[in-house]
């Protein structure tokens, strides 16, 4: 049962990682495939303390580490959102 679920934190992380490859049309879905690695990270970590009898402090630690990226992208989409209408990476000029 512990390598299922191991396998599954891994197909999770890995399938986050190619749908935020694949989809960086618009930034609403790279945030939430940044997210859904996040998630697969903290339960690939919480299967390992599991595992070894460790303490959960960390796990705290790195879930409000990752709530806090996850308000500032946001945050930011919010203002990408007020300052130029849309969500494409298309329509952002970074050079000027």
């Amino acid at each position: 049962m512990m390598n299922f679920c191991l396998f599954f934190a891994v197909v999770m992380y890995f399938s986050g990682l190619v749908s935020f490859c694949i989809n960086r049309k618009h930034l609403l879905s790279m945030l939430l495939s940044l997210e859904f690695m996040v998630l697969g990270l903290y339960f690939n970590m919480y299967m390992y303390l599991i595992y070894f009898n460790y303490e959960f402090y960390f796990m705290m630690i790195f879930l409000t580490m990752s709530v806090c990226e996850g308000a500032l992208g946001l945050a930011i989409l919010v203002m990408l959102m007020r300052t130029h209408g849309n969500d494409y990476f298309q329509t952002f000029n970074v050079l000027w």
